[in-house]
């Protein structure tokens, strides 16, 4: 999917926001940095997921059982640390729950990661290419990336369900993000935008893996691939009334949150 070149990436130190411009003044509302760690409320987790990823998902709700901090969130924070390359690819590998202090730290092969003051790896990244740290480009795309990545449900992965005739079960829906990649022909004078352009479930038994392909352009221009996988746990049959009052419950929250910031 992706096509790699000579990897041009020079090791850095662990994550500190004051190195770096970019970080200075992008997304700061979103986290607190204490000492060389960042910290990520669930307060500030929720406010990001609603605000800037229209996403409503109850699972990153404050006061969720099982809440954890949007996997769009450290992606948002690692092209604000350490920029933005023209090839990158994000695996993530466990949730991050609220409060938990997070090293951003490049080893020594350039691999980019987010762990714990345990050495629980929660997020990897691969880059090679060219990169930049504009603060103006990379907020750019790392917004237009989070409002599409936003939209998982109920825009996307409901249409795919119902076509394959599965569903996540409807008393404990559990969406997992699993990865994400893209490419980019140039950074430079990017304004960029996001369409979906091919989208596939993998029914696996009671799981499956769902693809979301998009396209970026640029002023109508087309300037990169990306993809993002997806894994639905706990399939059972679609069932119509289940999924239009799951629906029904999406747009009920949203409602809520957006006249509460009126």
């Amino acid at each position: 999917m992706f096509y790699g070149i000579m990897r041009d990436v020079s090791p850095q130190s662990t994550f500190d926001f004051n190195a770096k411009q970019t970080a200075n003044v992008m997304f700061q509302e979103f986290y607190t940095q204490r000492g060389e760690y960042v910290v990520i409320s669930a307060e500030q987790a929720s406010h990001f997921a609603k605000g800037v990823a229209g996403d409503y998902n109850p699972i990153h709700n404050p006061d969720a059982r099982r809440f954890c901090v949007p996997g769009d969130l450290l992606f948002a924070l690692v092209l604000a640390k350490f920029g933005l390359s023209r090839h990158m690819e994000f695996r993530f590998t466990n949730m991050v729950g609220a409060d938990t202090p997070l090293v951003f730290s490049e080893a020594d092969n350039g691999e980019l990661q987010v762990c714990d003051e345990g050495g629980k790896c929660y997020l990897q990244v691969v880059r090679w290419g060219e990169w930049t740290y504009d603060a103006s480009v990379i907020e750019a795309f790392a917004r237009c990336y989070v409002a599409f990545s936003g939209k998982n449900f109920p825009h996307y992965l409901t249409p795919l369900m119902e076509q394959h005739g599965v569903m996540f079960n409807p008393k404990r829906p559990l969406v997992i993000y699993d990865s994400m990649g893209f490419s980019l022909e140039r950074l430079d004078g990017v304004s960029p935008g996001l369409t979906l352009s091919h989208s596939s479930l993998d029914v696996q038994g009671k799981r499956a893996d769902a693809l979301l392909e998009f396209a970026i352009q640029s002023e109508g221009e087309p300037v990169g691939v990306g993809s993002k996988k997806l894994v639905v746990s706990g399939l059972c049959p679609y069932d119509a009334d289940e999924m239009a009052a799951i629906v029904d419950e999406f747009y009920r929250l949203k409602a809520a949150y957006l006249a509460s910031v009126d």
